[in-house]
């Protein structure tokens, strides 16, 4: 079945499995804009309830959307795997009402590590954090019976 697919067919089911089961990701209102191999895209606009005292977006959540496009970017070979290690740069704030979007690109696969580097920004505006993934696999597969292609 999955030698049939292509690259691009297996990171859409791969992802649209993770999307129904990903409950954290829902309830912060984040949208997947885009998914290709080793690669994602995902919105989330800024809500009275996600700023800080000081009245802009909380860096938690921030860091939030970033991962988020991380682990669709790096589950979508469909082979399970998770973050060994991230670290975020934050260089300007957000404000509520903002859109932010989050860009996930693989950088370096070898074994079952791997890279990725995420920016994420205001739509149509300005840098506010770099953040980078490292990745880990793990055992078994997003969608159990389909083979992963690297």
């Amino acid at each position: 079945m999955a030698d049939a697919m292509t690259p691009q067919e297996l990171a859409n089911a791969a992802t649209q499995a993770m999307w129904t089961r990903d409950n954290a990701t829902h309830a912060l209102g984040m949208t997947l804009v885009s998914v290709a191999p080793g690669h994602a895209v995902m919105r989330m606009t800024v809500r009275s309830d996600m700023v800080n005292g000081h009245h802009i977006c909380h860096g938690g959540l921030i860091f939030t959307l970033a991962d988020s496009a991380f682990a669709y970017a790096c589950n979508s070979y469909n082979l399970n795997t998770v973050a060994s290690a991230c670290s975020i740069d934050f260089l300007a704030p957000a404000r509520e009402g903002d859109v932010l979007e989050a860009i996930a690109v693989e950088r370096s696969t070898s074994g079952r590590t791997g890279v990725y580097d995420i920016e994420v920004k205001v739509l149509g505006a300005n840098t506010v954090a770099l953040f980078r993934g490292k990745s880990y696999r793990i055992k078994g597969e997003v969608i159990a019976g389909l083979e992963g292609h690297n």
